[in-house]
């Protein structure tokens, strides 16, 4: 087999993966017309999986004629080049590109992951990159003026259903503009709507992404759509500041499902309207969590090149399961299963590799960090400081290749850096620590609705986001919440504790909920703040509400935004689109 034909064989794996992701993406908006929320959640799981099968079908084709992974230099020399000429004027070229190096890197030893056989560095040029034109249409309401204009964007996203009040919506949409966005207060022949064609999708809510361009600039926005209580259709809320459209696009969310052409060009109109989004975070944002660990790998690497520092331990208290460590100008954390655990965590390896595994695949409701893993990855030992180095070898030792230069990493996870929140609240207010553990319960109870049982709820285990969100991120102990068995503490007689016995008897899955203040909430002004903000959290009652609700199929919607954000209840007078 000549290299053209290993080339192409390569490319048209990555084309049947595409077509077929996009095909179960164009399946999402009839299912959320018709509030088929499991067609829904069944299609963001086999989207995770569905690249690594296909990739996995292209290398069981090339082992047939390269069943040692002894590479010929030359031959997978020019197959990268022959590769290259394929992707051109290809849509999904970075991709694609992504897809040769998951497919080579199955067939070859780590020793060969260069720039020579792989996309360490993209080929692609600026040239050849779609415009983000082909990713979103404009609207001029000089032509039709700003209420039909409006009607069209909703027309042309493809939400065709019933709206309960349309003309309502419409109004609350335009009144909402005035007041969040007041740049935007031209008149409607002064301005022009660019807008996403496809609405993006997830769980139960349609976003309508775009931007206002005037006289004064631009302003993004996201228009967010659900099903009133009807079972029709409305508008929920307008989001135009930028953290809020952060969070939305968030680490700690799953993906959206949305059906796209030109990935680049729909990223690159993303970046522009949040900056401070990198590219990676958005690919991963949109679905495409293969690249964006490519885009994340890049940056790592340009980083390391442009800042001499050394790898540390990162701040906060050890792990029992995880070895964790830092770069400390990069804002992310690398954490590396341990040989051994602490004998208070009675499971192994493959138990907390299934709970990341988990949470990959489950809707984390903007309260659990998205995970990235990686294998083999190859750090020079004179950029890890010797604190550090001493615990890789005690700590991680069956995790790591070592030789005299370098340290190879077998599988490593990586997540965004945030403040540990026991960290947080030692130098916060009063006012901050308020704010944080009453969004430490609101974590609890997001993650509860989706069958979430974080297990080790300890303050150490969350924290605290740039916006200024809890968020979970430590999974060995993550189960779901059906399997637990909650119960209220035996009361203790006189004799009890005369005789100094204990009366509380416990199975693996028994979870005694008054115990947080005991052993989590330790502080008494953590502790009071608590009980005034979430006191249903401390009896067994509420945990087995939530349980009853999940086998009753009761799904309930976790917004990504205020609540003051809504737009309120809509009146009893009905509309259609």
């Amino acid at each position: 087999m000549g290299p053209q034909e290993i080339a192409f064989l390569i490319i048209s794996g990555f084309k049947k993966h595409y077509s077929m992701f996009q095909e179960m993406t164009a399946k999402i908006p009839s299912a959320f017309l018709t509030q088929q929320w499991s067609i829904i959640e069944r299609i963001s799981k086999l989207r995770i999986s569905h690249y690594d099968e296909r990739v996995q079908e292209t290398v069981n084709i090339l082992k047939l004629h390269f069943p040692s992974n002894q590479i010929n230099n030359n031959l997978w020399y020019q197959v990268k080049q022959a590769y290259i000429e394929f992707l051109v004027f290809h849509p999904q070229a970075e991709l694609a590109e992504t897809f040769y190096n998951s497919v080579f890197c199955h067939l070859f030893h780590h020793n060969y992951f260069n720039n020579d056989f792989i996309f360490v560095d993209s080929a692609q040029s600026t040239d050849s990159q779609l415009p983000e034109e082909a990713e979103y249409r404009s609207y001029f309401p000089v032509v039709e003026g700003l209420q039909k204009t409006i009607e069209k964007i909703i027309s042309d996203t493809g939400l065709l259903g019933e709206f309960y009040d349309f003309k309502l919506d419409i109004r609350l949409l335009q009144k909402a503009f005035l007041k969040q966005a007041p740049d935007t207060h031209h008149q409607h022949f002064k301005m022009r709507f660019d807008i996403l064609k496809s609405p993006f999708y997830r769980n139960k809510s349609a976003y309508i992404v775009g931007r206002v361009v005037s006289c004064s600039g631009v302003q993004p926005f996201i228009v967010a759509l659900l099903h009133h209580s009807t079972g029709k259709l409305k508008i929920d809320a307008l989001i135009t500041h930028a953290s809020q459209m952060s969070v939305i696009f968030g680490f700690a969310r799953a993906y959206f499902l949305i059906e796209t052409h030109a990935p680049s060009a729909l990223v690159r109109f993303l970046n522009q309207l949040m900056p401070s989004k990198t590219p990676a975070e958005l690919y991963n944002s949109v679905g495409f969590h293969k690249h964006g660990k490519t885009e994340f790998y890049r940056a790592f690497l340009r980083h390391q090149n442009t800042h001499k520092e050394r790898f540390s331990i990162a701040p906060g208290t050890p792990g029992m399961v995880m070895l964790v460590f830092t770069l400390p100008s990069f804002p992310y954390v690398f954490k590396v299963i341990k040989d051994q655990f602490a004998p208070s965590k009675p499971f192994g390896r493959d138990t907390v590799l299934a709970r990341y595994q988990l949470v990959k695949n489950h809707d984390r409701v903007g309260r659990m960090a998205d995970t990235l893993e990686y294998s083999n990855v190859v750090i020079a030992k004179d950029r890890i400081d010797a604190q550090l180095l001493q615990m890789i070898k005690e700590k991680i030792a069956q995790s790591i290749i070592e030789d005299d230069e370098f340290i190879t990493i077998k599988h490593l996870y990586i997540e965004r850096r945030i403040t540990p929140l026991n960290l947080y609240i030692q130098d916060a207010t009063d006012e901050q620590i308020e704010h944080v553990i009453k969004d430490y319960g609101d974590a609890i109870k997001e993650m509860l609705q989706v069958n979430i049982f974080p297990g080790d709820m300890l303050l150490k285990n969350f924290g605290v986001s740039r916006h200024h969100r809890v968020i979970f991120y430590d999974y060995d102990e993550v189960q779901y919440l059906t399997e637990m068995c909650f119960k209220a503490l035996p009361e203790t007689s006189l004799d009890d504790l005369y005789s100094g016995q204990s009366t509380l008897s416990c199975a693996p899955n028994d979870v005694f909920p008054e115990q947080m203040c005991t052993f989590v909430l330790t502080n008494p002004k953590l502790k009071a703040a608590f009980k005034r903000f979430h006191p249903e959290l401390l009896t067994p009652t509420y945990w087995k509400n939530v349980q009853k609700d999940i086998r009753q199929h009761i799904t309930k919607h976790v917004y990504p935004y205020p609540q003051q954000q809504r737009f309120g209840h809509h009146n009893n007078k009905k509309g259609t689109l």
